[in-house]
């Protein structure tokens, strides 16, 4: 059907190319037009050499044999005259319109009408919604909840559902009434478009999947349309589940818009749609599943009890979560037996469910690469920092001066982080330009945190001015790589401040409030404030920031010697792993407790030789 519908598209316009062609043809071979006034002089003058008449029309050549068309209305008084002055006569009988004035009319408005067919069919074919149970049968395997990992609360609310459609005699005779709508809010690639297809495979009855931006076209009333066509097709086939994704392309809150017809379109399409949720019959079992990342933005009659009753927050899994995540994806692959997937989930604090299928197979795109029989643990860490910092950057020129100001640099990150208590451990530092940094120290923290000490804050900010306070104190300079330190060093001061109450001297007040999306973006929003209290804010954030700036300072000038050797090592090893570090600090330790020995030793001889 869609090659048939290519082939007449592509007829209709080589056809309307060829009509445009021929009226330019037309135009330029037409004769240019006499007023009959003119046509008349010129007669009575003898200028006129020829002249073909039909019906009122006049077509002819004048004395220097130039075509020219007229028109006269009284042919019978004009030929006298044309016989009169030795005109060439001819004359052609009036007959029904005829190719050049089909093509020149009527053809064109039959294409105009094929090709609005056209469209109209193809949208038609398009606006059809399918059910995806029969796209995913054509899977070579259908996703089942055992394929769903680390998201143990939310798979128990499905499987609820699952087992409702499946047995509804054991709700509804209690009285009990199944929910009509559930909403899967969480950050990208957690997982909630996988629970769907779950749903899917273990519900056994019609799934319906569709996205919401399919439902808002150009036309309005076509989205509201396509709700009410989706939800009859639903109702002739209950129980069955509807599953819409990405809903916040459809469910934004009304008159929070720009465009007023587009803004229309959108609003008829939630309007259609609130009213079908509701217009339920008690005695039909459909289900609406929905999926966003951006419920702060989603219309609350969406959101009411009756409509979307369960509310499900997809979370990022934790340590455990992230265990059993990898282990269903490492399934497919072929790993070393020295791998331990607890140490992969412990490093990877942070990464979704969709972050980490991509690691698991980025680290066997890597072994094949290389030539491996099977994934090693060297794999999954060069997968992890190409994820996370982007792919190494062989091709840039980097001076020698460049590399020791970003060894300096991180060299000073990691002293400070090792030396500083309630710090996350460093797990590796580089002077590798990757992405957009020309190098890095990474930590990972021993266990997922929810909740931050004011302690763990300051430290925090002192690993961040590190790498600052060592290029001065180690060359003696200050550069621009410190930029993206300084930043953030100073937004977690305003929130300690500003929002998290922890300032001696403006006690525990919130003068920020702060709206955080599923997306991660947030925003401050700030409180009215008086003049006298901003300055006193700005007095306080840059009071913090000096006050650890300082005490960094202290650190790495008491360790000066410290930096030195971590930063030689960094300049010929470029990349250094946990182990690394650790030798180095217990070859710093060891060395001055022997040098605090000697001195020790030297005193006691020089209070002796005294005596």
């Amino acid at each position: 059907m869609e090659s048939y519908i290519r082939y007449i598209a592509v007829a209709f316009v080589a056809t309307i190319i060829g009509i445009f062609i021929y009226n330019i043809w037309d135009i330029e071979n037409t004769a240019p037009s006499k007023s009959y006034s003119e046509f008349i002089t010129e007669v009575n003058a003898g200028h006129i050499k020829k002249a073909h008449i039909k019906g009122g029309e006049i077509e002819g050549l004048d004395r220097f044999d130039q075509p020219f068309t007229t028109y006269s209305p009284d042919i019978e008084n004009l030929m006298p005259k044309l016989i009169e002055k030795n005109v060439l006569i001819t004359t052609e009988k009036i007959s029904a319109s005829g190719l050049k004035d089909f093509i020149k009319n009527l053809l064109p408005m039959l294409f105009i009408l094929g090709g609005w067919y056209i469209f109209l069919k193809t949208k038609g074919e398009k606006g059809k919604f399918k059910k995806s149970k029969e796209i995913i049968q054509k899977n070579i395997r259908q996703i089942t909840f055992d394929d769903v990992a680390g998201i143990p609360e939310a798979k128990e609310e499905l499987l609820e559902i699952v087992d409702f459609l499946k047995n509804p005699t054991k709700y509804t005779g209690l009285g009990g009434r199944i929910p009509k709508g559930v909403l899967l809010q969480g950050a990208p690639g957690t997982g909630k478009t996988l629970l769907a297809k779950a749903i899917a495979g273990e519900a056994g009855t019609p799934f319906y999947s569709i996205s919401g931006s399919d439902f808002v076209e150009m036309y309005v009333g076509v989205g509201a349309s396509r709700v009410r066509e989706l939800f009859t097709e639903a109702k002739k086939n209950a129980p069955c589940i509807i599953f819409i994704d990405e809903i916040d392309a459809v469910g934004r809150q009304r008159g929070a818009g720009d465009a007023a017809g587009g803004q229309d379109e959108r609003e008829q399409t939630l309007n259609a749609l609130l009213v079908e949720m509701d217009g339920f019959q008690s005695d039909v079992t459909v289900i609406i599943v929905a999926a966003t990342n951006r419920p702060d933005i989603l219309d609350p009659a969406l959101l009411r009890a009756g409509r979307f009753d369960r509310l499900i927050t997809v979370p990022l899994p934790d340590v455990k979560g992230r265990l059993e995540i990898l282990k269903v994806h490492s399934k497919n692959v072929v790993l070393s037996k020295t791998i331990e997937l607890d140490d992969i989930a412990r490093i990877t604090s942070g990464f979704s469910g969709a972050e980490l299928a991509n690691l698991v197979n980025e680290a066997a795109l890597m072994a094949a690469r290389k030539g491996k029989s099977h994934i090693e643990m060297s794999d999954f860490d060069v997968a992890k920092d190409k994820i996370t910092m982007g792919i190494e950057r062989k091709s840039v020129v980097i001076t020698e001066k460049e590399r020791k100001t970003t060894a300096y640099h991180e060299a000073g990150h990691t002293i400070v982080a090792r030396l500083l208590p309630e710090t996350d451990p460093v797990h590796k530092i580089s002077i590798i330009p990757r992405g957009m940094a020309l190098g890095i120290t990474q930590q990972l923290p021993i266990d997922d945190r929810h909740t931050y000490s004011k302690q763990y804050l300051i430290n925090r900010i002192k690993i961040l001015l590190g790498g600052k306070v060592a290029e001065e104190i180690g060359l003696n300079q200050e550069t621009t790589g410190a930029v993206n330190d300084l930043n953030s060093a100073t937004d977690i001061t305003i929130k300690m401040v500003c929002e998290w109450g922890m300032s001696e001297k403006l006690g525990p007040v919130a003068y920020f409030t702060e709206n955080q999306s599923f997306l991660g973006a947030s925003a401050l929003k700030t409180k009215s404030l008086s003049e006298a209290t901003a300055k006193k804010i700005d007095d306080e954030v840059k009071s913090l920031i000096l006050k650890c700036y300082y005490e960094t300072k202290q650190l790495l000038t008491k360790h000066i010697k410290l930096l030195h050797r971590m930063a030689e090592i960094l300049l010929v090893q470029e990349t250094m792993e946990a182990e690394d570090i650790d030798i180095v600090f217990n070859c710093y330790y060891s060395k001055l407790e022997t040098e605090n020995k000697e001195i020790d030793v030297e005193i006691k001889q020089s209070k002796e030789e005294l005596k």
